[in-house]
C-alpha cells in the first residue's frame, strides 16, 4: 500500500476486462467487518502509536457530496492512513497494480478497499484493466465514499510538494463526464505534517481544505481537456501547499528544516495554534527576507546549520538549550523521581517491546526510510492482535481475584506509554546537569552554542 499513486495519463482504453471478486465488485459498498477493522487500528494509530493527532478543517467535508481527497505523500502508507483515520468514511484507494499479483493478497487489498491501477510498464495489454477500474471509481464516487488519490505519485521524505501528477484531475473529469456532469465532484486537498517521519508516539496533524469544485473547469474541459487539466492541477497544487510545510530552497533545506525544530519544536502539541502554521509562517518570512536582506537570510541559515552540529556534539537538547536556569534542586528531585518510578519503567516495558523492540527487528531490513514507519504500524498493529489476548489470559492465570486481573490487564497501556516516555525524562534531567557542567567548567564549545542558539533567536524573532 505504500505503493498508492496518482493515475497514469490515460485512465480509459477501448477493450473491456471482466471483473473478479465480490470484494473487487463491491469495494463501495458497506462492510461491518471492514467498519470494525477500521475502528480498532483506528484507535491503535490515533491513540498508541501517535501521542496526538491534531484534525483541522473537518467541516470542510459534507459528507453528502462526491469526493475525492488529495494529499500531499510524503510518509508512504502513513499519509494514506492519516486521511482514513481523520474521517468518517469508508475511502477507496488507488495502488499501482503489481502488487495485486498473488490472488491471497489481492483479496486482501480489495478487503481494505484498494484498487489496483495499470500502467505500461505493467504490459500494454494490462491496460484495459483500467475500464472496470475507472468504472469502481465512479460507484466509489456516487456512492459518496470518498476516493483517496495521492497526486504526488510516489512518497518522498522532503517537507515539500513535488509536481502533481495529472491523474487525479483526470479521474475527476471523466467521472463527471461519464455521468453528463451532474456529479458535481469536488476535490480536497489535504495536508499531511509529521513531527517525525519515522520515530514512534509523534505528532501528526491533517489539515482538509476547502473543496475545488470540478464543475468551475467544466467549460473549459469541453473546449480544450488539456489545458483544463493543467488548470485545475495548478489550482490543486496551489491549494495543497496552503495546508503544508513547503519548503522551496533545495540548496538551503536542510538548514531550514532544522530551523522549524530551534524555533517552534516546543510547540509540537500545541492544538490552537499548531506547529504546522507556525512552521509556514516562518519559511514566508525567510523567504521574504531571502528577497530583502540576502546576507541576513545567509547569517540565519548558517547559524540554524552550526547549533545543530555543535547541539549534536555536545548532546544538548534544545529544550534545554532554551532554559534559562537549570536550577539543581529541580535536577534533583526530577532524578529521584526517576529513580522510585523504576519499577513503573520496567513494568511498562512489558508493553513496550512488545509493540516497538519486536517490530524493530523488521524494520531494520527495510531499505525505503520512509516504508519505515508503515512497516512498524502495520507489525505493531497485528501483534495487539495476538498478545492482548495472550496477556488477558495470564492476567486471569495468575492474579485473583477476577477484578484484580482486569487491573492488571488494563494499567499495561499506560504503563507502556509511561515507559517509553522514560528516557527522553532520564536524558532531559541528565542534559540539566550537563549543561551546568559545561557552564562551571567554562567550556568554550558550550558558550559558542549558547551564543550562536541565542543570536539565532534574536535574528529570526528580534525582541520589540
Amino acid at each position: 500500500m505504500h505503493h498508492i499513486i496518482g493515475l497514469p495519463v490515460n485512465l480509459r482504453s477501448d477493450a473491456n476486462f471482466s471483473i473478479s471478486g465480490m470484494s473487487k465488485e463491491n469495494i463501495e459498498k458497506y462492510s461491518k467487518r471492514y467498519a470494525l477493522l477500521k475502528y480498532v487500528a483506528g484507535l491503535w494509530h490515533n491513540n498508541v502509536y501517535y501521542r496526538k493527532v491534531i484534525v483541522l478543517g473537518q467541516h470542510n467535508i459534507n459528507p453528502e457530496d462526491h469526493l475525492i481527497f488529495a494529499p500531499n505523500h510524503q510518509n508512504a502508507l502513513m499519509d494514506a492512513l492519516a486521511v482514513l483515520f481523520t474521517n468518517k468514511g469508508h475511502n477507496v484507494f488507488l495502488a499501482r497494480a503489481d502488487i495485486f499479483k498473488k490472488k491471497t493478497i489481492a483479496s486482501l487489498l480489495y478487503f481494505l478497499k484498494i484498487l489496483p491501477v495499470y500502467r505500461i510498464r505493467d504490459g500494454f495489454s494490462t491496460l484495459k484493466g483500467n475500464d472496470e477500474i475507472f468504472d469502481k471509481t465512479i460507484d466509489v464516487i456516487k456512492n459518496k465514499n470518498g476516493l483517496v488519490v495521492l497526486p504526488e505519485g510516489d512518497h518522498a521524505g522532503f517537507r515539500r510538494l513535488r509536481q502533481l501528477k495529472k491523474g487525479i484531475c483526470r479521474i475527476a473529469f471523466q467521472a463527471d463526464e461519464a455521468s453528463d456532469f451532474n456529479l458535481k465532484i469536488k476535490i480536497i486537498p489535504v495536508g499531511l505534517e509529521f513531527t517525525n517521519y519515522n520515530r514512534v508516539r509523534q505528532v501528526l496533524t491533517v489539515v482538509y481544505g476547502r473543496p475545488i469544485k470540478v464543475s468551475e473547469f467544466h467549460e473549459l474541459y469541453k473546449k480544450s481537456p488539456e489545458i483544463a487539466l493543467n488548470e485545475l492541477r495548478s489550482k490543486l497544487s496551489s491549494e495543497i501547499k496552503k495546508l503544508i510545510v513547503h519548503i522551496e530552497s533545495e540548496e538551503d533545506y536542510e538548514a531550514i528544516d532544522e530551523l522549524r525544530i530551534l524555533i517552534n519544536g516546543r510547540y509540537s502539541d500545541d492544538i490552537h495554534n499548531p506547529k504546522l502554521f507556525r512552521d509556514r509562517m516562518l519559511i514566508e518570512k525567510l523567504n521574504r527576507l531571502k528577497v530583502s536582506d540576502l546576507p541576513l537570510y545567509r547569517k540565519i541559515c548558517s547559524l540554524s546549520l552550526q547549533v545543530k552540529e555543535k547541539a549534536k556534539v555536545l548532546n544538548i537538547d534544545y529544550r534545554l538549550l532554551a532554559k534559562k536556569k537549570h536550577p539543581r534542586g529541580w535536577l534533583i528531585a526530577g532524578m529521584a523521581g526517576i529513580i522510585v518510578s523504576f519499577p513503573l519503567f520496567v513494568y511498562g516495558n512489558i508493553f513496550t517491546l512488545t509493540f516497538h523492540a519486536l517490530p524493530q527487528i523488521q524494520v531494520r531490513k527495510i531499505r525505503d526510510i520512509q516504508f519505515q514507519s508503515s512497516v512498524r504500524y502495520g507489525i505493531s498493529l497485528v501483534l495487539s492482535f495476538i498478545f492482548f489476548p495472550l496477556y488477558l489470559t495470564l492476567s486471569y492465570l495468575i492474579f485473583s481475584p477476577w477484578w484484580l486481573a482486569i487491573l492488571i490487564f488494563l494499567s499495561l497501556p499506560p504503563a507502556g506509554l509511561f515507559a517509553w516516555n522514560y528516557p527522553f525524562g532520564f536524558r532531559r534531567i541528565t542534559g540539566g546537569f550537563r549543561i551546568r557542567k559545561y557552564i562551571k567548567s567554562n567550556v568554550m564549545e558550550y558558550a559558542e552554542l549558547k551564543r550562536n542558539y541565542d543570536e539565532l533567536l534574536n535574528l529570526v524573532n528580534p525582541p520589540r
